[in-house]
């Protein structure tokens, strides 16, 4: 159809029947043509028992775990690498936190190819990436496979530009938010506003020190983490024995990984709790928040403090 008096072109509405006319989902046709296994569940019992596929990218064994919602604005990648074995360098203008979920190891990072930084790491081990560095993954036995998960915002970022060039090849490196000196992947940080913790890497997350915070529940304690300069933040709870946490909500993709302690957590959709979901946890579990309209409490129902790890979009 065209307007009298213009070039301008209306687009005929799709005729009845029509199948091939939808919005592209760039992320979506990534991870079809990265040929990789994708798990859609929104709890894990177990985060060294989630199921692992080929993943040539990664350079060995992978999953990803992304709930199918245009609204989710990140996922999370299961990565193993072999023993003795090394991950295939590589770069994007996603952001990536990594949570060592067994294994020792070592990761370079560089923008300079003469100018490589290189540091260890362990089972609870936490760090990011700086954005679009190059990085290459190091497996420290030759005897045991090395296993992470990693939390990133590729689903809109590859929403955004919807080209793989972009996002894999890009040659700018941004210096403003990595600079290669020997302090950057220390440990060292920074504690802002008496609970906000500024740094790129926690040698052991689930030994962290935390703070108190007594909005989020009695007796509760806390430290909201700031990594690499990222939008995504993460941060560390823990509630006493025979306690809860106050029931809440926020926006969706909050991965949160069980450190210590045995409970259970309540997910319902709607003030009336008329639909709701229990799930059980204990160490190694995680529970994804999966919308914006997910209501969530968490209660601690064993013998020690319940700590848990938030991978999160945002303000962590």
């Amino acid at each position: 159809m065209v307007m009298e008096g213009t070039d301008m072109k209306i687009a005929e509405t799709p005729k009845e029947g029509l199948t091939d006319f939808r919005v592209p989902d760039a992320y979506e046709d990534w991870l079809e043509a990265e040929k990789v296994l994708v798990h859609k569940e929104f709890y894990f019992p177990n985060i060294k028992e989630i199921e692992v596929g080929d993943w040539e990218r990664k350079g060995g064994k992978g999953a990803v775990i992304h709930i199918d919602n245009r609204f989710m604005p990140n996922d999370c990648h299961v990565v193993e690498i072999n023993p003795g074995g090394k991950s295939e360098p590589e770069h994007h203008m996603y952001e990536i936190n990594i949570y060592i979920v067994w294994g020792r190891g070592a990761t370079s990072v560089w923008i300079d190819e003469k100018n490589k930084q290189t540091f260890e790491w362990k089972e609870g081990s936490l760090f990011t990436i700086p954005l679009n560095a190059w990085y290459q993954h190091f497996n420290g036995s030759g005897n045991e496979k090395a296993r992470y998960i990693a939390t990133t915002n590729a689903p809109p970022m590859m929403r955004l530009f919807r080209d793989e060039n972009m996002m894999f090849n890009c040659p700018t490196m941004f210096h403003s938010r990595y600079s290669a000196d020997e302090d950057f992947f220390s440990g060292n940080g920074t504690l802002y506003n008496k609970r906000v913790w500024d740094t790129n890497f926690l040698p052991n997350a689930p030994d962290m020190a935390l703070y108190g915070w007594k909005e989020r529940g009695a007796g509760g304690v806390n430290i909201s983490l700031r990594m690499g300069k990222n939008d995504m933040g993460n941060h560390i709870s823990e509630f006493p024995v025979g306690t809860y946490k106050k029931a809440h909500r926020h926006g969706p993709g909050a991965h949160l990984v069980i450190l210590g302690g045995v409970g259970f957590s309540v997910l319902w959709w709607d003030n009336e709790m008329k639909d709701y979901t229990i799930a059980p946890w204990k160490k190694g579990g995680m529970v994804i928040v999966p919308a914006d309209a997910t209501y969530h409490q968490h209660f601690n129902t064993g013998p020690e403090p319940a700590r848990y790890l938030a991978l999160r979009p945002g303000d962590g």
